[in-house]
């Protein structure tokens, strides 16, 4: 439950102590949803709304942390059931509006995953992942950076229903940053808290960088930022 995870938090970061010395699969199988343990969703606190959130979050931090991807047959319709090898998945579900759009939300993250090698490209590498912040337990909210050569993007997670306004973290360089990806999105059955608008960084020292940006998370929601391209470093061609 959201109002217990500031006691727990330890565990999601407690991993990266030993991250780098194998390579990892970051699987949700079925050996989780069967024998008495309960489908995913059941899994999540809360009423229907919030579960959905949960899920989703959920999904966004297993591909935006290092690691690949594994994901059982069944979860892209958040079935009740746990999976059974005497019948099939609960197909029917897909009729449900609240299940298009989580079908909705796996396309788009597989497809931003694919689009964003700071993501993927250096997963074994340490200089691919760094954490921005993971000790605030009072929010349960986590931040970090992935990275591949030059492209960078930052993730945040908050961890709680409670939508943080003006929330600051530090930035990884100064300049514009554009929301790339928000688990939170209408689309997807999330609240759609506006927090699209591109962001400029403060020349605020926060987290031990000298720049910060100051974000609106929404509630159970995930959040990927990318710096803006800035149009004075790209190069004219001269003419003969």
């Amino acid at each position: 439950d959201p109002v217990h995870r500031k006691y727990h938090q330890d565990e999601l970061t407690f991993s990266m102590i030993y991250e780098y010395s194998e390579r990892f699969i970051n699987s949700l199988s079925h050996d989780e949803v069967v024998h008495g343990k309960g489908a995913l969703i059941e899994k999540m606190p809360g009423d229907w709304w919030q579960r959905q959130a949960n899920y989703r979050l959920l999904l966004a931090y297993q591909y935006t942390r290092p690691g690949k991807q594994l994901n059982f047959m069944g979860i892209e319709v958040a079935q009740h059931n746990e999976w059974s090898h005497d019948s099939s998945v609960d197909w029917h579900l897909e009729s449900q509006e609240c299940r298009q759009q989580l079908q909705r939300y796996l396309i788009d993250l597989g497809r931003f995953y694919l689009e964003t090698p700071a993501l993927w490209a250096s997963d074994p590498d340490p200089e691919g992942f760094e954490w921005i912040d993971c000790s605030d337990r009072e929010n349960s909210v986590l931040a970090y950076v992935r990275r591949a050569g030059d492209e960078h993007v930052v993730v945040v997670l908050n961890m709680t229903p409670v939508p943080r306004q003006d929330y600051r973290i530090g930035a990884p360089a100064a300049g514009r940053y554009e929301q790339r990806f928000s688990s939170d999105d209408a689309r997807y059955g999330g609240s759609g808290l506006d927090t699209a608008a591109p962001i400029d960084t403060d020349e605020i020292p926060w987290h031990g960088r000298a720049q910060s940006l100051l974000l609106r998370l929404p509630p159970l929601g995930a959040l990927v930022l990318a710096p803006v391209p800035d149009p004075s470093h790209d190069t004219v061609p001269t003419p003969d």
